[in-house]
């Protein structure tokens, strides 16, 4: 019995890993399409941060790293839909956490 619910226990955090890693991928890339559709097609996504518990809620907050030439920036945005489960997700920036500028030539 004992090995039964440690063998539970084991598949469904290896469920729930699978769901975080591909809930960052596709906040990644739902990110990427709300850029491009903008025409920010320069402005990079590098990491998302969102808490352990984002992917089971429909309407979270996620961290998104950006930069744009020498300039990098934090934003929070808001996901009201799940981007693994449902049909139409939307992005809403929330506020920009912080804006970093890289001034002069590099050597």
């Amino acid at each position: 019995m004992v090995r039964f619910i440690l063998t539970l226990a084991a598949l469904a955090g290896l469920a729930y890993g699978g769901l975080y890693f591909y809930y960052g991928v596709e906040i990644k890339r739902a990110l990427d399409q709300r850029l491009d559709d903008l025409g920010l097609t320069a402005v990079e996504v590098r990491r998302v941060d969102f808490a352990p518990m984002a992917p089971l809620a429909s309407d979270t907050h996620v961290t998104a790293e950006v930069t744009y030439g020498g300039a990098e920036a934090s934003l929070d945005i808001r996901v009201i839909g799940h981007p693994v489960f449902s049909e139409e997700t939307r992005l809403e920036l929330d506020s920009l956490q912080a804006l970093r500028l890289t001034l002069g030539a590099g050597g």
